[in-house]
């Protein structure tokens, strides 16, 4: 008789198979703990440098703080050893140590890795603020004698103190959050790989002697099941349908393929009636083959339960077709209603922007106080924060370029609160000095907004202006100016004159009084005041601002002009800079030549 390979010779052999396998994978896990374990331990040793190169930027850190107080408070020479450490710790030691950990790094938690960029980027700006602002102004014997730089570094020093308490709190934390993490990460290592171990152990174990019953259970009773399995596949030829599966083979399970001939032919009616009842056709006739045949009266009862179910579907489809058309007319109706609201806040903004260009000198006033003169005001919304005021007393001619916090309907209001205050303290204050009608409409804002002024706390609303007296009999120009300059073209040269480095109406600490500026001018200086609206405008080939040195160089360019034309060319100008792009600001600029 020849060797046949029955089916119990094959599941012993795989369950054989399966043993081996099991064996083999078992030693390899053993091994590979052993081997995670080791590795585990390396990466585990590698935090210590990690810890200890943090702890070296602290130091360095705490250095560049009594180096930098030495070079504040210790009035000493440019090559002094204090100064000389300072700079090779910046130039030096920093960028080292920056280097290690950012080499370092690499091998920390996305968080960890985020914190340590922030405090070099934190570190960076700190010893940046060092060298621009107090290193570079205090450089020699008499720099420390010179009130103004001592002034100049005080606030930068001071500020460089609260970055680097910053700095220290937010490394610290680092540090900690970096040993707690080691520790936690390593006890959590080695709880797992030992688990790991005695779970595998345990597991091999099981698997080995689990297949050994398998193997033996399985070879023993797979004979009786196989004979039932062929009688079920028999019965398929009369309709019933078995809940067991199972393919053509060449061993015992073979013989149940003499079965599928006959499936093949009873299902062809079956496989029909299916398709025409997937397309839709319910009317299509079908028979089962035999009172049991489950399939067949399994298809009948879904034939009948699609039907009513499309049915179902059809009156569902017609009532979210009423609801969608409900919904549009409300739609509709809330869209009609919105439209409404925004022609309603429409109406309103534009009758505030009535009420701002009514408070605005008109040109016949501008020209009579001011003959050879221009305005150029365009402001970026429908309303502007920025404002010009012009007004006569005595013998001066008041002029001046008020840009407010904000611009739209915010700006508007402070810009009716502006032109107020200027012309009630024209109107009841004796002094013709710029400087001491900005200091009253300082107290003016300050009142009118109820800001606090001896809190040391800063409000947010204020102006930039520049406010101007002009004496046509003398020639003579007083000007006082919160961060906006004044421009004077004498001969095709610019000259600039700066302005005080605070706003009107905000305060950080004590009030502070504006400066009052006397100019002596000749017959044809071209004057110019203005916002930084223009200055700020992006636009041109590569979308970037227009930049106060192009202003400067463009107000030289048009003041050889007439004053109207000067007016036209700086506007068409900034139009064909901005191009397509938004305006970003509220723009004014006022040229007055004497």
């Amino acid at each position: 008789m020849a060797f046949r390979f029955t089916i119990g010779r094959k599941i012993g052999t795989g369950f054989g198979v399966l043993l081996l396998l099991t064996l083999v994978a078992f030693l390899f896990t053993i091994v590979t703990i052993t081997r995670s374990k080791q590795q585990t331990d390396s990466v585990v040793g590698q935090v210590t440098p990690s810890v200890s190169a943090l702890k070296e930027y602290n130091f360095i850190l705490q250095k560049s703080q009594t180096l930098i107080s030495r070079w504040y408070f210790n009035q000493s020479a440019n090559d002094d050893p204090s100064k000389t450490e300072l700079r090779n710790l910046i130039s030096k030691d920093y960028p080292h140590i920056k280097s290690k950990i950012d080499s370092l790094s690499k091998g920390w938690t996305k968080e960890e890795t985020a914190k340590a960029k922030t405090i070099i980027q934190f570190s960076d700006g700190l010893f940046k603020l060092y060298q621009e602002e107090i290193m570079t102004p205090l450089n020699s014997w008499e720099s420390y004698q010179d009130a103004n730089i001592k002034f100049e570094v005080a606030l930068p020093f001071e500020d460089s103190q609260e970055k680097i308490k910053m700095l220290y709190n937010q490394l610290n934390d680092l540090i900690a959050q970096k040993e707690l993490n080691a520790e936690e990460t390593t006890q959590q290592m080695f709880k797992s790989f030992t688990f790991l171990d005695n779970f595998v152990k345990l597991l091999g174990i099981g698997l080995f002697i689990g297949g050994i019953l398998i193997a033996i259970f399985t070879t023993r009773s797979i004979t009786k099941p196989i004979q039932q399995l062929k009688k079920m596949l028999l019965s398929m030829g009369l309709g019933i349908l078995p809940k067991e599966r199972i393919s053509y083979r060449t061993d015992e399970i073979g013989e149940m393929g003499i079965a599928l001939n006959s499936l093949v032919e009873s299902m062809e009616s079956t496989t029909e009636f299916a398709k025409q009842t997937g397309k839709g056709n319910f009317e299509a006739y079908y028979k089962p083959l035999s009172k049991d045949d489950s399939l067949g009266h399994a298809l009948l009862k879904m034939r009948d339960g699609l039907s009513e179910n499309e049915r179902v579907l059809e009156q569902k489809v017609i009532e979210r077709t009423e609801q969608v058309v409900k919904q549009k007319e409300e739609i509709e109706l809330k869209t009609k209603e919105l439209e409404i609201l925004f022609k309603q806040v429409t109406d309103s903004i534009h009758y505030a922007k009535r009420i701002q260009e009514a408070i605005l000198p008109p040109n016949n006033l501008v020209k009579q106080i001011l003959p050879e003169s221009f305005v150029l005001y365009k402001p970026k919304d429908i309303v502007s924060g920025d404002f010009y005021w012009i007004d006569k007393k005595n013998d001066w001619c008041y002029f001046a370029a008020v840009d407010c916090t904000g611009h739209g309907v915010p700006g508007a209001f402070m810009s009716i609160v502006g032109y107020n205050l200027l012309k009630d303290i024209l109107k009841n204050t004796e002094s013709i000095e710029p400087s001491v009608i900005m200091d009253r409409m300082n107290d003016g804002v300050a009142n009118t907004l109820h800001t606090n002024t001896t809190s040391g706390k800063q409000t947010k609303d204020g102006m930039d202006m520049t406010l101007c007296a002009l004496n046509y009999s003398t020639l003579e120009l007083q000007f006082s100016g919160a961060f906006n300059p004044l421009y004077i073209i004498r001969n095709n040269e610019l000259i600039q004159h700066k302005a005080d480095k605070f706003p009107v109406g905000m305060f950080i600490g004590e009030k502070q009084t504006f400066t009052n500026n006397l100019i002596q001018l000749q017959k044809g200086d071209s004057i110019y005041i203005f916002s930084d609206g223009y200055a700020d405008q992006f636009g041109g080939p590569k979308g970037k601002k227009f930049m106060a040195g192009n202003f400067r160089q463009l107000l030289a360019d048009v003041s050889k002009l007439p004053i109207e034309r000067q007016k036209t060319m700086l506007n068409q100008t900034i139009e064909e800079w901005r191009g397509n792009l938004e305006q970003v600001d509220d723009i004014l600029i006022i040229g007055v030549k004497v």
